[in-house]
C-alpha cells in the first residue's frame, strides 16, 4: 500500500457505515485524517461504531445533521455508493464544493497493484470472475474486489506490485471518482438502469463512462463494438483501444469466426467447448479474454477455465448433470427480463421452475421465450399467474408444489435425458425465503440429493 499524504490532517466525513464505510474510515484514520463517521441506521451500541470510537473517531448515528459539514470544516466526503446524491448531506456538500467520492477512489490512490476495472449494465460479475479465474490459472497473482462483495480499499491495502486487482464497479461507485485510472478498463454494455438513482439516462451513461475518463496513452480501453453508446464513450478515451464483438471480425481485439473465439489473428477456443450457457455470456467471455491476453495468459489456461467454469453462483449457474439431465440455478432471476435471458440461453427441451413474491405484475412478456419449455413447476404467490401464461403457450405439463425443494424432485420425475432443468423464478424470493441466495442454495442441495 502506498503511504500517501493526500489525506494527512484533512477533515473527512465518511457517510454510511456498512462494510465499505468501516474500511474507508479505518484507512483514512491510518493515513492521518481526522475522520467523522455518520450513519442513519446504526446504533451507538453497534460493534463497528464502538471499534471506530475506540480508535478516536467521532461517530454520529440516527440522523444526518448538516452541521457535520461546518463544525469541522470538512475537506472531503466519502459516501457509501448506495446513498443517493439527493441525500441532504450530499447535496449540501456539493453546494459547498466539498468533493464527494466513493471508497474505490481511495483504493486507486493507495494501490501498488495494477487495476483491471469492469463495468456495464449486465454481466459485470460474470466477466470479473472470469478474468480473475483466468489470471489465477495463468499464475498472475490476482485479487478480486469492488461491487462483487470485497471492499476495494481494503483489498488495495494488502496488494503489492506483484498483484493485479480485478475490480467490478457499479455506476454508483464510478460516479464518486475524481482521479480513478485503471490500467485496463472494460465497459461491457449500457441499458436503461438505476434511473431512480441517477435521475436521467444521460447521468447514468456519464457515470459508466468515467471508467475511461482518466486513462492515458499507456492504458488500455476495452470497448464493446456492438454497443453504440459504449463506442461513443470509448471514442473519448485517451487509452489504447481494443474491441470485442460478436458481429464483426475486428483483428484489433476479440471476435467470433468459424465457430471459434479469436484474439487478433489467433484462435483461442471453439464455442462448443465452453460450458457457460447463453449468448449474452459470449460477450462476457470475449471481454475477459481480451483483458487476460494483455497480461500474457496462455490459451491453455483460458481453455481450462472456459471448459470448467460453471458460472457465478445463482446466475445461470451449472449445478450438476444427473442421469442426462442438466440442472441450472438462476435464482438471481428476480424479474421477467432475467428469466427471458435465461430461457434464451438454451435450445434443449427445458423444464422451468418459477414463482415467488407477487408484486402485482403479470408475466405475458415471458410468452415469446417458452417455445422450448416442455413443463413448468410452479410455487409461491405467483404460481397461478404463471399457470395462465404456461397454458397460453401450450405447455401441457404444469405442476404445483409447495417449495423449491419439491420443485426439484417433481421436475426430475417429469424429465427425460437431454432435458435442461432450470430454476429461474422471474420473482423475488421474499414470500418464502429470506434471499434469492437462500432459495438457490436449497435448489443446489436438492439437486445433489438426487445423485
Amino acid at each position: 500500500m502506498k503511504k500517501i499524504s493526500d489525506y494527512l490532517h484533512k477533515h473527512i466525513l465518511v457517510l454510511g457505515l456498512a462494510k465499505s464505510g468501516l474500511a474507508a474510515a479505518k484507512l483514512l484514520h491510518e493515513l492521518g485524517a481526522y475522520v467523522t463517521v455518520n450513519d442513519l441506521k446504526a446504533s451507538q451500541d453497534d460493534a463497528a461504531v464502538k471499534e471506530l470510537q475506540s480508535l478516536g473517531m467521532k461517530v454520529v448515528t440516527g440522523d444526518h445533521p448538516l452541521t457535520l459539514l461546518t463544525d469541522e470544516n470538512m475537506d472531503l466526503v466519502v459516501k457509501n455508493p448506495g446513498i443517493p446524491y439527493s441525500n441532504p448531506l450530499v447535496e449540501a456538500a456539493v453546494e459547498k464544493k466539498i468533493p464527494v467520492i466513493t471508497e474505490v477512489e481511495l483504493a486507486y490512490k493507495i494501490s501498488d497493484a495494477e487495476i483491471i476495472a469492469i463495468t456495464g449494465s449486465n454481466g459485470k460479475t460474470t466477466t470479473t470472475t472470469l478474468i480473475y479465474e483466468m489470471l489465477v490459472e495463468g499464475k498472475k497473482n490476482p485479487l478480486i474486489a469492488g461491487n462483487i462483495g470485497k471492499v476495494a480499499c481494503e483489498v488495495a491495502q494488502h496488494a503489492t506490485s506483484e498483484h493485479i486487482i480485478v475490480m467490478e464497479l457499479s455506476s454508483f461507485q464510478l460516479l464518486g471518482t475524481i482521479e480513478f485510472r485503471p490500467s485496463i478498463a472494460i465497459l461491457l454494455n449500457i441499458f436503461d438502469a438505476h434511473l431512480d438513482y441517477h435521475g436521467t439516462k444521460e447521468e447514468y451513461v456519464f457515470a459508466k463512462g468515467k471508467i475511461y475518463e482518466h486513462q492515458l496513452a499507456s492504458d488500455i480501453s476495452i470497448i464493446n463494438e456492438d454497443d453504440s453508446e459504449v463506442m461513443s464513450l470509448g471514442k473519448g478515451s485517451k487509452g489504447q483501444k481494443l474491441y470485442f464483438s460478436t458481429l464483426k471480425e475486428n483483428k484489433e481485439g476479440t471476435y467470433l469466426k468459424d465457430g471459434s473465439i479469436w484474439y487478433k489473428d489467433e484462435e483461442v477456443i471453439r464455442l462448443e467447448e465452453i460450458v457457460l450457457p447463453g449468448e449474452h455470456n459470449v460477450e462476457n467471455i470475449l471481454a475477459a479474454i481480451t483483458a487476460v491476453k494483455l497480461k500474457g495468459v496462455s490459451n491453455k489456461a483460458i481453455h481450462k477455465v472456459l471448459t470448467t467454469f460453471p458460472g457465478v453462483k445463482h446466475r445461470l449457474q451449472f449445478v450438476a448433470e444427473v442421469e442426462g439431465r442438466r440442472f441450472y440455478n438462476d435464482s438471481k432471476a428476480t424479474n421477467i427480463l432475467a428469466t427471458s435471458k435465461a430461457l434464451s440461453a438454451f435450445k434443449n427441451p427445458t423444464i422451468l421452475l418459477a414463482g415467488g413474491l407477487d408484486r402485482g405484475n403479470e408475466f405475458d412478456d415471458l410468452l415469446p421465450y417458452l417455445s422450448h419449455v416442455k413443463a413448468v413447476i410452479l410455487f409461491g404467490e405467483t404460481a397461478k399467474k404463471l399457470e395462465r401464461i404456461a397454458r397460453e403457450s401450450g405447455i401441457e405439463v404444469i405442476k404445483f408444489v409447495d417449495n423449491v425443494e419439491q420443485a426439484v424432485y417433481t421436475a426430475y420425475e417429469v424429465s427425460e435425458k437431454q432435458d435442461v432443468i432450470l430454476l429461474s423464478p422471474a420473482c423475488a424470493s421474499w414470500d418464502q425465503y429470506k434471499t434469492f441466495e437462500q432459495r438457490g442454495d436449497i435448489f443446489i442441495q436438492a439437486v445433489h440429493k438426487l445423485n
